[in-house]
């Protein structure tokens, strides 16, 4: 589905990327693993529009789409849900699920958001509610049902549990896992490494802009150099 080959980007005179190449094929989860700095957010904001490649390409369902800008590549499918959320504070949390369809046209959107309710019925109970009055968990299953109703092909997710007491990390996980059984495509950044192995069927380990690692999310699980450095193992 996702073909990112030989990915260079720079902010500024700084490469932040150096030779990325990440694959995704339809129907799985896979992770991008790492530390702060390491390239993964950057990774995705290239892939979504947000920031442009000097060098390299990206393919999504055959089509090259390097360099698109970001509304054309939200348009072909490809759905970044950001970190640190971001949804839009004095909307109501209704509303703010309405923006995540201002690009359709169908009259089915209605029926997704009672499926998002479905999937959080906290949000359903807090449907009236201001976005910026939510706690940090909500926020975080409003910024991912408000991606969601923009029906991707492929849901980029950025830090979903960052901040997050480990209770809601449970359920944004359990969400991540249920919608993907359901044939969501996902491409997951997360520093909470053994969470995101246990459920991506690949991972990738970026260190400062270069892929160091990549295999089965399990395989990756039980790799002594990624649980010594990032699952704080000896």
């Amino acid at each position: 589905m996702l073909k990112v080959e030989n990915l260079h980007t720079f902010y500024g005179q700084i490469e932040a990327l150096k030779g990325i190449t990440v694959n995704v094929e339809q129907g799985e989860i896979v992770t991008l693993i790492g530390a702060n700095g390491a390239g993964k957010s950057t990774t995705l904001k290239t892939i979504s529009g947000q920031l442009t490649p000097q060098k390299g390409s990206i393919t999504f369902e055959g089509e090259d789409v390097t360099g698109l800008e970001a509304h054309v590549v939200t348009g072909k499918g490809i759905i970044q849900v950001p970190e640190g959320r971001h949804i839009f504070p004095r909307m109501s949390v209704e509303e703010n699920l309405e923006m995540g369809a201002f690009l359709r046209k169908d009259d089915e959107i209605k029926d997704d958001i009672a499926m998002v309710y479905d999937l959080f019925p906290r949000l359903k109970e807090r449907r009236l509610q201001k976005g910026g009055t939510l706690s940090g968990g909500e926020q975080q299953m409003l910024a991912t049902g408000r991606g969601l109703m923009a029906r991707p092909k492929l849901l980029m997710l950025d830090e979903p549990s960052m901040g997050l007491a480990p209770v809601i990390v449970d359920v944004i996980f359990d969400t991540i896992v249920r919608i993907n059984k359901e044939g969501m495509t996902i491409l997951l950044v997360e520093q909470n490494a053994a969470m995101a192995l246990q459920v991506a069927d690949r991972g990738y380990v970026l260190e400062t802009g270069s892929i160091a690692l990549e295999g089965g999310g399990k395989e990756l699980l039980h790799n002594e150099q990624v649980r010594k450095t990032y699952l704080g193992e000896v």
